[in-house]
């Protein structure tokens, strides 16, 4: 999957993510302002999602639930992590064994802790407005 597209048409970029993707388990690889936590915004929403989206750099793991309160997503950023006990240490292992799906960003830090059946997306920046998305 290859797509091109702006912040105009980023919620059927995100539907078709989830469309065509086989997995709960999503890794962002994009560069510091390629638009990841805004594609996650799209992909909450997409999913049901009514919580404010917003980084989790600070606290690690944000949680999202849809209109029933039922929970849909973790979204981690691991951008801070020194080191990957640091993720086993807060629990991560027990997010993903739950039913929700998981967006991470810098999935880079946790490598050896990823899960098999994991979607990898690598966002590129094109221009100051528009991003291309592609499996890795």
């Amino acid at each position: 999957m290859e797509l091109v597209y702006t912040e105009n048409n980023i919620q059927n970029v995100a539907k078709t993510i989830l469309e065509n993707s086989h997995s709960f388990f999503f890794a962002f690889y994009a560069p510091m302002g390629a638009g990841k936590t805004t594609l996650i915004k799209a992909l909450v929403r997409e999913l049901g999602g009514v919580d404010e989206v917003s980084s989790p750099t600070f606290g690690l793991v944000n949680e999202y639930a849809d209109r029933e309160g039922n929970l849909i997503a973790y979204h981690f950023d691991f951008y801070r992590l020194k080191d990957e006990m640091e993720a086993l240490d807060f629990g991560l292992e027990d997010y993903f064994n739950t039913d929700a799906y998981i967006f991470m960003e810098w999935p880079e830090k946790i490598s050896s802790l990823l899960p098999e059946n994991l979607v990898a997306l690598k966002i590129e920046i094109l221009n100051s407005t528009t991003r291309r998305i592609s499996t890795i």
